[in-house]
């Protein structure tokens, strides 16, 4: 057998980009972001329907897991999505799934 050592801090932050963005309004935000490319924080209170200190509160953990950057204009702040991050994100839940796909490949053969 292979000497192994778990990364616990490795896992405890991935655990907390998923989680940050697996809740349905944030998804929403970075669904809304990714259309319009950059976007204030009032065209997605006012396009979403949600209140604006509830927005706020949204993007502060997408900005705590860096999935979101910021731009200010004035007193206007502009959110725009932070591709690097999602790319990688996407990368890892890919190889989770391929290793999922092919354990369930593997049981079906036994």
């Amino acid at each position: 057998m292979e000497n192994f050592e778990l990364n616990t801090e490795k896992i405890e932050k991935a655990a907390e980009l998923l989680k940050g963005v697996a809740h349905h309004l944030r998804l929403k935000i970075i669904k809304l972001i990714n259309d319009k490319k950059e976007v204030n924080v009032n065209v997605i209170y006012n396009t979403l329907k949600i209140e604006q200190s509830i927005t706020s509160q949204h993007l502060k953990i997408l900005r705590g897991i860096d999935v979101v950057k910021t731009r200010r204009d004035g007193k206007k702040i502009f959110y725009s999505l932070n591709y690097d991050r999602l790319a990688a994100m996407n990368k890892g839940i890919e190889l989770f799934e391929d290793w999922s796909q092919a354990r369930k490949t593997s049981k079906k053969k036994k």
